[in-house]
């Protein structure tokens, strides 16, 4: 596909200026902003519903708009909130308190100011490690935690699985990346959805790439909202969890599955990414095997050929087990 021509381009710039006008965000929920530290404020999103709490947590670089899509189909038999971790989205992003039992402490702050008692929590991908901290510090706090892909070394690491100073490793060297988006797919925040999801095989909620991204005055996709620091104080600070006593369901996808960008890639990329696929896989297993055997009682599900949003890729399957274990907990 090739880059747009300046006529076109300029064509489009009043079109997405109008876009961004008249966007709103089709979620249906109710945003508020919750004092959880000094001058540390945290967005919260209340999805309603009736029945117990569920609160969500999103994964590393992600806000609580990337369960957009997936909080509605749970609000018929639970009251759903999602929170948006410190230093990212429309959250304060301080200096400091990036240390996972600083950020679990950030979650009790927002249960304890709205009231909410003894919730369900599921966090995807780093929300794993808030559900350990809350977990092994506070489980009487909690109903149950669903890890979402997010049993890995920053939730449990009691030695035998992926350990944290593997997975530090492989986040060192990532898999090649696939094409960058070219000036049509920047044009608006739909050209953008679209390109990730034919990219990447994902559909990601617009609300959310609207609060990863700032909007540029034409109504396109500007510069990332986030600063690099804080991702790296959250992961200089990961803690080996190995005690999480409350009630656990984790869904794991693996192996994940591989983006349709793979396949028109050239033969040295696609080669570079399977040697990437089969030795990140082989760690997720054993990570896997570890959790399975170290977290007592735990319910460990595996979905194969499911992307890292397993919740967005698979979101039957995720809702089906999700109900299946949480039914049990009443």
């Amino acid at each position: 596909m090739k880059a747009l021509t300046f006529t076109a381009w300029t064509i489009l710039l009043p079109l997405a200026a109008q876009d961004a006008a008249s966007w709103h965000d089709p979620s249906p929920h109710q945003a508020q902003l919750v004092t959880v530290d000094e001058n540390v404020r945290l967005e919260v999103l209340d999805w309603g519903g009736s029945g117990q709490a569920m609160v969500l947590l999103a994964g590393l670089g992600n806000t609580a708009h990337v369960f957009d899509d997936f909080a509605p189909k749970l609000t018929n038999s639970y009251h759903v909130y999602g929170i948006t971790r410190r230093g990212f989205g429309a959250s304060s992003a301080p200096e400091s308190g990036y240390d996972p039992d600083r950020l679990g402490d950030d979650v009790l702050a927002v249960l304890d100011s709205l009231h909410i008692s003894r919730p369900v929590m599921a966090g995807h991908s780093l929300g794993g490690e808030e559900l350990s901290s809350i977990g092994t510090r506070h489980p009487e706090r909690v109903r149950g935690l669903v890890y979402l892909d997010a049993g890995y070394s920053y939730a449990f690491d009691n030695g035998k699985g992926m350990t944290t100073e593997a997975q530090l490793q492989a986040i060192k060297k990532p898999p090649p990346t696939g094409p960058i988006p070219l000036v049509a797919d920047r044009a608006s925040f739909a050209a953008f959805q679209a390109w990730y999801q034919r990219t990447n095989g994902l559909k990601l909620p617009e609300s959310e790439i609207r609060q990863l991204f700032a909007a540029r005055p034409d109504g396109g996709i500007g510069v990332p909202r986030s600063q690099p620091r804080v991702s790296l104080a959250i992961t200089a600070a990961f803690k080996k969890y190995t005690a999480i006593r409350a009630p656990v369901l984790a869904i794991f996808a693996i192996p994940h599955d591989t983006p349709p960008w793979v396949a028109n890639a050239n033969a040295e990329t696609q080669a570079k990414y399977r040697t990437f696929n089969d030795q990140f896989g082989a760690l997720a297993e054993k990570q896997v095997q570890a959790f399975e055997d170290g977290v007592a009682g735990a319910r460990v599900v595996r979905i194969a050929n499911a992307n890292h949003y397993v919740f967005i890729s698979n979101e039957a399957e995720v809702l089906r087990e999700m109900r299946a274990f949480l039914s049990a907990k009443q």
